[in-house]
C-alpha cells in the first residue's frame, strides 16, 4: 500500500440520447445511448487506512448521502479489495461537485473513482478489463464513469465503445428543485410503454455524424431520451423549464436521463454565461451550472 493520497477527478454524465427498451423478462430494461462527460468533477481521495473502509462526503448534497457500506464508493472499495484478496483497509472523502438525484451519474462517478484511486493506493494493478468488470459489476454507468470522453452504451448500459468526437460542447445545466427517483421514473416509462408499444430503440446514427463532424446545430436538433416523458409527467414543471429554455436561444434542450436535472447545448462559452444567467433570472430552476465536453477521469495525485 502506498503511504500517500491517490486523488481521482470523475466527471458527471448527461446522455445525448437515451433510447430505453420496453421491460424485458429479466426485469430490465435494454439500453441503447450516447454517454457524454462534462465538467462537472467530483473529487475522490483515497488515503491510507490502519483498518477497514471510512467515507466522508463534503459539497453539493452531501448531507442526504450514505457513508456506510450502502454507499456506491464503499461497495467499489470493497469490491475491488474481495476481487485481489487483500484487506479492505482506506479512508475515502468525495467532494461533490456533481448533482445528487439529478440524473447525471453522480454516485456512479464516485463508484468509478473509488475503484480507480484504491487501485493505486493497494497497488493491485487492475488491467483495464478487470475494472470495466468489476465497474459493471455497480452498476450500468459505472463502467463509462471509469474513462468519461463520449461513447455508445448498449445492453444495459454497460457495454462501452467509444465515439468520434471533434471539437467542444458548451451546456448550460438547470438543477430542479426536489429529485427524482429512478426507478419511479422507469415505472411510469412502462406504464406509459404499455399504452405507446413501442418498439427496441436504435442507434442514433445522426446523433453520431454531427458529433464526428462537430455541428453543434444538428447534435442541438438530435438531442432525445425516452424517459423524459415519464420524468415530466411525473414533474410537470420541468416543462416550463425546457420551453424557456429554447425560447432564450438553446440549440437542443432535454431532461438528463431519469431528471430532474434538464439541459442546455449553447453556441459558445459566452453564450453558456449568458443562458445560465438568464434561466437563472426566470426562476424556472433551484440553480444552473455551466460546462464544457467531452470531459474525461484523471488521476490529480497519487
Amino acid at each position: 500500500m502506498r503511504n500517500h493520497p491517490v486523488i481521482v477527478e470523475v466527471p458527471a454524465k448527461i446522455n445525448l440520447a437515451l433510447g430505453v427498451a420496453p421491460l424485458g423478462a429479466d426485469n430490465f430494461h435494454e439500453l441503447i445511448t450516447i454517454f457524454h462527460a462534462v465538467s462537472l468533477f467530483d473529487t475522490v481521495t483515497a488515503k491510507p487506512s490502519s483498518s477497514g473502509v471510512t467515507l466522508t462526503i463534503e459539497g453539493e448534497g452531501a448531507k442526504w448521502l450514505p457513508v456506510n457500506d450502502s454507499n456506491l464508493a464503499v461497495k467499489a472499495a470493497k469490491l475491488l479489495a474481495k476481487h485481489h484478496g487483500v484487506e479492505p483497509r482506506v479512508d475515502l472523502h468525495i467532494e461533490k461537485r456533481i448533482p445528487v438525484s439529478g440524473g447525471m451519474a453522480g454516485g456512479s462517478a464516485d463508484a468509478a473513482g473509488t475503484l480507480i484511486a484504491c487501485d493505486r493506493l493497494w497497488e493491485t494493478n487492475s488491467s483495464r478489463e478487470e475494472l470495466e468488470s468489476l465497474a459493471a459489476q455497480l452498476g450500468s454507468d459505472v463502467t463509462f464513469s471509469l474513462h468519461g470522453g463520449t461513447a455508445l452504451g448498449s445492453g444495459r448500459g454497460q457495454l462501452i465503445t467509444s465515439v468520434i468526437t471533434t471539437g467542444e460542447y458548451h451546456w448550460v445545466i438547470a438543477l430542479a428543485e426536489g429529485g427524482l427517483s429512478t426507478p419511479k421514473v422507469y415505472s411510469e416509462f412502462d406504464r406509459m410503454q404499455a399504452v405507446l408499444r413501442s418498439g427496441p430503440p436504435r442507434i442514433p446514427s445522426q446523433l453520431l455524424l454531427a458529433l464526428r463532424t462537430g455541428d453543434s446545430r444538428e447534435l442541438g436538433a438530435e438531442l432525445s431520451n425516452d424517459l423524459e416523458p415519464a420524468a415530466l409527467s411525473l414533474m410537470p414543471s420541468l416543462r416550463k423549464t425546457l420551453e424557456i429554455g429554447r425560447d432564450l436561444g438553446a440549440m437542443g434542450a432535454m431532461v438528463s436521463g431519469s431528471g430532474p436535472t434538464c439541459v442546455f447545448l449553447a453556441r459558445s462559452h459566452d453564450d453558456a454565461v449568458n443562458l445560465a444567467a438568464s434561466l437563472s433570472g426566470a426562476g424556472v430552476c433551484r440553480s444552473v451550472r455551466i460546462a464544457a465536453g467531452p470531459a474525461v477521469t484523471r488521476v490529480v495525485s497519487d
